[in-house]
């Protein structure tokens, strides 16, 4: 029986020390070395080095200067640890009822009927740190308006921020909202915080 057993355990040993051990720092090895910024999260740092966010992780930003991200079922606002979609379905009464609410809010705010489906849906994991071009440009005049400066200088701002499709191919064109909204700090001064 033992001469059953002894195989086993060697295989359970081998590959636990292949797979459980070697294989991930195999892994991690070469993503530090060939990509690094991606493998440590992608993080965005400020002038004094601190950490500001992630390019690749949404964050809530609700002041009229800045450009407001998609609306996220993740947790309270862009919850990293709860990451995830509402599960609502489209004829859920509860959903039905906050999208017409958030259409209406934007339609008043920027005197158009047309809303860009983003502007009012969360994506699935509720932590997509992009928006479409047509919502970020459909925010430009709020974000002129707060910051004292012409529409048209918000505007080329976003437009340097359109990331286009991946490969030429993959996704449709997008905004980052954390990168963008640095641009217009860059650009125009930073805002001071609300409420500190």
């Amino acid at each position: 029986m033992l001469n059953h057993i002894r195989p086993a355990i060697v295989m359970i040993v081998l590959f636990t020390g292949v797979l459980g051990v070697g294989y991930p720092l195999a892994v991690t090895g070469v993503a530090q070395a060939a990509f690094p910024d991606q493998a440590n999260g992608s993080l965005v740092r400020d002038e004094a080095g601190q950490v500001v966010g992630s390019a690749l992780i949404g964050q809530t930003f609700a002041q009229p200067g800045y450009l407001h991200p998609r609306p996220s079922a993740a947790g309270d606002g862009y919850d990293a640890a709860a990451s995830s979609g509402s599960n609502l379905g489209p004829l859920n009464p509860d959903l039905i009822a906050r999208v017409k609410t958030d259409a209406d809010a934007l339609r008043t705010e920027a005197g158009m009927t047309a809303i860009p489906a983003d502007a009012v849906t969360a994506s699935a994991s509720g932590l997509d740190p992009h928006i479409s071009p047509a919502y970020a440009e459909l925010q430009a005049a709020r974000i002129a308006r707060a910051r004292g400066v012409e529409e048209a200088q918000v505007r080329d701002v976003i437009r340097r921020h359109v990331e286009g499709r991946t490969f030429g191919v993959l996704g449709q064109p997008r905004v980052n909202v954390l990168m963008t909204n640095r641009a217009l700090d860059a650009r125009f001064g930073r805002l001071a915080v609300e409420g500190g």
